[in-house]
């Protein structure tokens, strides 16, 4: 029999006999990261109490003790001035102690038909389903600012790689709307995960469901999810969503990181085609003279964090029987860092990508260099009659001579043209110029700057209708 003097201060505590060990009640307590979620667990709390008393498990009269001291606590927790308590291990133990402490008896009612897990699984989701709304936001505002950029370079040309080697020139804006149509699937897929987080778990309890006579469809409409969980072990121990979202995450990340990589390398004296505004920029202690690219750096850095905590929560999941198990406590830091670290890194670029400014003349001067019209001029052949395989040879010849003679393409004489093909005729130096090269691909999806305005206005249609 449990002496009452030994009686632990959990709310579980009535099958124990001693109290848990200090550092064991620290180890396994979430609230010092978990109460981040005190919002959205209010949230669900009044919905939950608002369903007990439809279904006739609370009165009214009970409902609106609860629901009014759940709102004199959020206030307490935006305010700053609630007490969290290692003691009570979790949010959703803070909240409702504190309430019990408010209202009495009735606070301790609140529980009826929900556990802990499934409690859990619907805060979860509810943050989640806020964050991925906030970071929607987000990558549109990203993608305004490359149409922005692009808007203004549309004519802008720039050298086009293929292994980090000279292939054909591009315009700027074509290449930052690369950019944009990266960013449009991280934008759907977001949308899409959203989906798959927006059912309800709240009702499963602790992983069989609950005897009382529960209205989980008002409770999820209560809370504006599109319909409640179909299985109630799954209900609690599913963290397939929180993977889903990291692994989006870890993709966007990853074009972000992209994107951040060749900033820095345009922003270098090597290259020098963009300007970087001081103001996302830093100095060194020792060298005077450097401007350093820490936020492009900084985001390419941390792309590996979350690639981290994607395999972090893979790795979590992997060896879990059903249904729920102390493991998915684990699950929050890593995501909570993920939406973290997409919130920062979102609108790090956001702010940053339109305030670049083109050094429109560096990238002109590189595209002239690495005979970047090479392939303009096998087509050129071809369209004279002469098999591609034959021109691409023709060609080849072309640029090694170029190469000795330490000239372009288009700063040959036609008389050297010719010496590699008879066909070749003076009109050769409409597509051997940067402009005629552009232009010329005049396509859905090409380089050429009308192309590139069509693409933008498209794009800013679509954003017009989120």
């Amino acid at each position: 029999m449990t002496d009452s003097n030994n009686a632990t201060n959990q709310q579980w505590g009535g099958r124990f006999s001693e109290p848990v060990d200090a550092f064991v009640a620290r180890f396994t307590a979430s609230v010092e990261f978990d109460q981040r979620m005190a919002k959205q667990d209010i949230q669900g709390s009044v919905a939950h109490a608002t369903m007990l008393a439809k279904v006739g498990v609370l009165t009214d009269e009970e409902r609106d003790q609860i629901i009014q001291g759940l709102t004199e606590i959020r206030e307490e927790i935006e305010n700053g001035e609630f007490n969290w308590s290692v003691e009570l291990e979790d949010v959703h133990m803070n909240i409702e102690a504190r309430l019990t402490q408010k209202i009495g008896i009735t606070g301790k009612k609140l529980h009826t038909g929900r556990s802990r897990n499934d409690q859990v699984a619907t805060d979860i989701r509810l943050y989640m389903r806020d964050e991925i709304d906030f970071l929607l936001e987000e990558v549109t505002r990203l993608q305004q600012g490359i149409l922005s950029l692009a808007a203004k370079n549309t004519d802008t040309i720039m050298p086009g790689f293929t292994h980090l080697q000279t292939a054909q020139p591009v315009t700027f804006g074509h290449h930052l709307m690369a950019w944009y149509e990266m960013a449009q699937r991280d934008y759907e897929r977001l949308v899409d995960c959203r989906k798959r987080i927006n059912i309800l778990p709240l009702g499963a309890a602790a992983l069989a469901g609950t005897t009382y006579p529960i209205d989980r469809h008002m409770t999820a409409e209560l809370l504006g999810f599109e319909r409640p969980t179909y299985n109630s072990l799954d209900s609690v121990s599913d963290r397939d969503f929180a993977i889903e979202f990291t692994a989006v995450s870890a993709t966007t990340m990853m074009h972000l990181s992209r994107w951040a990589e060749e900033m820095v390398m345009w922003a270098s004296a090597q290259f020098n085609f963009i300007f970087l505004p001081d103001r996302f920029c830093t100095g060194s202690s020792i060298m005077p003279q450097k401007k350093n690219p820490d936020v492009p750096e900084l985001v390419r850095g941390k792309t590996g964090r979350v690639y981290g905590h994607l395999m972090s929560l893979l790795t979590l999941m992997k060896s879990q029987c059903l249904a729920y198990n102390k493991d998915n406590q684990e699950d929050k830091e890593p995501l909570f860092d993920t939406v973290d670290t997409m919130k920062g890194s979102l609108r790090a670029f956001a702010d940053m990508i339109p305030a670049i400014e083109a050094r429109k003349e560096y990238m002109y001067e590189a595209a002239r260099r690495g005979f970047s019209t090479a392939t303009d001029l096998a087509d050129y052949l071809v369209r004279k009659g002469v098999a591609f395989r034959d021109a691409h040879e023709i060609v080849g010849k072309a640029v090694g001579y170029g190469v000795e003679q330490n000239k372009d393409l288009s700063e040959m004489s036609l008389e050297e043209l010719k010496g590699f093909g008879d066909i070749i005729e003076g009109d050769v130096f409409d597509v051997l110029t940067l402009e005629g090269s552009v232009a010329a691909r005049d396509h859905i999806g090409g380089t050429a700057p009308a192309q590139v305005k069509l693409a933008i206005e498209r794009a800013e249609k679509e954003l017009a209708l989120r």
